[in-house]
C-alpha cells in the first residue's frame, strides 16, 4: 500500500469514527458510553487487521501488540471526545499508530498500539481515565464519582461491561517508552507553515470542583438583606477566577461548567456547582494560584453566608519530554524538508501518565485555525501523510539502532 492510500485510509477512518456518537446529530462520545464501547470494538477490528494481537482492558482501552517479546515501545492516543466534538483530537493519533504498525510489522521490534478509553474528563471531570488504569494508577475512589445524571463510574463502567473493581488492580507493566500523535489544538504550527512540530513540554494541570450552598428562597419575598445567593457567589468566584488569570503570567483558569440548584426563575439559587481548571507551564506557580484561589473561594463564602466545599478531583504535574525521543522525532522531520519546531503543549495529554514511567514525547500536527474541541476541528490530508512518514521513520531509525 502507497503511503497516500494509507494516509486516505486514516481520513476514512477518522470520519467513519467521527460517526460514532451518543447524540444525534454531534460528535460526543464519553467514558463507559454504549458509543464508546461501539468505537472500541471497530478500532480493535483495525487492530486486528493490521496484525496486532489485540485486548481490551477493564475500562475500555483497546491495546494491540504485534507480538515481538520485551517491553514495548508504546504509541497511540485516546478516542473518547469532549461534547459536540470534533474528528481528530485523539483519534487521529490512534489511527495513525494503527497504520505505522501495519507497515512495519515486527520489523518495529516490541510494539504496542494503544487507544485509551478516557484522556477528556468530560464524563467525571477526571481526566486521563484510560491512561491512569494503564499504568495502574487508576483510584478506587475515582469509582464512587457521579455525572451529571447522578451514574456512579462503578455502575456506569458494569452497564458496559467494564470492571471498576478490576481496573483499581490493573498493574503498569515495563514499557520502552511511549510516542503519541495529536493535532496541534493552537496557531504555531499554521503560522509558520509547517505540518508537524515536536512537543518539547506539558503544562500542569489542576482540576477541581467547587460547590457553594445558600438557602433557596422564593424570588419575590426574601429580601436582599436576608438572601444567601449561591449563584451570586459563584459570578464572584468566575470573576476572581479571571482576574487571577489576568495577573498571572502564562497562567490559564477557566470554569466550564455552573450547575444552578434548583434552577427556576422565581426561586433564588441555594446551590451552584462549578468546575475550575487551572494550568500553568511551571508547578509552583500553578500550585500559588489554586491556593489564592481557594482563599478567594474561603473568604466571598463567609460573606455571603455559603457553605464552600472545595475539592481537588486531579493534579498533574508538567512534564518535560524525553530529549532522546524528541531527537528522534526531529531526526526524522528534517528528511521531509520542514524546519524543526519544539512545541510547548498547553492541553493535557496521555503522554503525562504514561512519561511518569518511561520516555515519551508527541508529534503535533497542524490544524485549520488552531480549532480544537469543535466540529470545525481539521486537519490537512498532507500533513498527515508527513506525520505518517515521520513516525515512520522515527520507528525504523529506533529498532535499527537496537539491532
Amino acid at each position: 500500500m502507497t503511503g497516500a492510500e494509507r494516509t486516505a485510509r486514516v481520513m476514512a477512518r477518522a470520519d467513519e469514527l467521527g460517526r460514532i456518537s451518543e447524540e444525534e446529530g454531534r460528535l460526543t462520545r464519553r467514558f463507559a458510553t454504549p458509543a464508546l464501547v461501539e468505537a472500541g470494538r471497530v478500532i480493535a477490528g483495525w487492530m486486528e487487521e493490521a496484525g496486532l494481537e489485540v485486548a481490551i482492558d477493564a475500562v475500555g482501552n483497546v491495546r494491540g501488540r504485534n507480538g515481538v517479546a520485551g517491553a514495548p515501545l508504546v504509541i497511540g492516543s485516546h478516542y473518547d471526545t469532549v461534547r459536540d466534538a470534533g474528528r481528530y483530537d485523539g483519534p487521529l493519533g490512534v489511527l495513525c499508530a494503527i497504520e505505522v504498525a501495519a507497515a512495519l510489522g515486527e520489523t518495529a521490534g516490541p510494539l504496542e498500539v494503544v487507544a485509551f478509553s478516557d484522556e477528556e474528563g468530560t464524563r467525571y471531570a477526571v481526566a486521563y481515565l484510560g491512561s491512569s488504569a494503564y499504568r495502574g494508577r487508576f483510584e478506587p475512589a475515582w469509582l464512587a464519582l457521579e455525572d451529571a445524571d447522578g451514574v456512579t463510574m462503578a455502575a456506569a463502567l458494569e452497564a458496559v461491561g467494564g470492571d471498576g473493581e478490576a481496573a483499581t488492580r490493573q498493574v503498569g507493566e515495563p514499557i520502552a517508552g511511549y510516542l503519541e500523535v495529536h493535532i496541534e489544538q493552537g496557531p504555531v504550527l499554521e503560522d509558520e507553515e509547517l505540518p508537524v512540530g515536536v512537543v518539547g513540554a506539558i503544562v500542569g494541570q489542576t482540576r477541581i470542583r467547587v460547590e457553594l450552598t445558600g438557602r433557596a428562597g422564593h424570588a419575590g419575598t426574601v429580601p436582599a438583606a436576608l438572601r444567601a445567593d449561591a449563584l451570586a457567589g459563584a459570578a464572584e468566584l468566575v470573576l476572581a477566577v479571571e482576574e487571577a488569570m489576568k495577573a498571572t503570567s502564562g497562567l490559564v483558569a477557566t470554569v466550564g461548567e455552573l450547575v444552578v440548584e434548583p434552577g427556576a426563575a422565581n426561586v433564588i439559587p441555594g446551590k451552584a456547582v462549578l468546575s475550575l481548571d487551572v494550568r500553568h507551564a511551571e508547578d509552583p506557580i500553578r500550585d500559588g494560584a489554586v491556593r489564592e484561589l481557594h482563599e478567594a473561594a474561603t473568604q466571598l463564602a463567609a460573606w455571603r453566608g455559603l457553605a464552600l466545599d472545595w475539592q481537588v478531583l486531579q493534579s498533574t504535574a508538567s512534564m518535560r519530554m524525553s530529549a532522546t525521543l524528541v531527537e528522534s522525532l526531529s531526526s526524522a522531520i528534517v528528511p521531509e524538508g520542514f524546519a524543526v519546531r519544539s512545541l510547548v503543549s498547553g492541553a493535557g495529554h496521555d503522554a503525562v501518565i504514561v512519561g511518569r514511567d518511561a520516555p515519551a514525547a508527541m508529534l503535533f500536527v497542524r490544524c485549520l485555525g488552531g480549532v480544537s474541541h469543535s466540529p470545525l476541528e481539521s486537519v490537512e490530508e498532507a500533513d498527515v501523510a508527513v506525520a505518517l512518514s515521520v513516525l515512520e521513520r522515527a520507528l525504523r531509525a529506533r529498532a535499527q539502532a537496537s539491532a
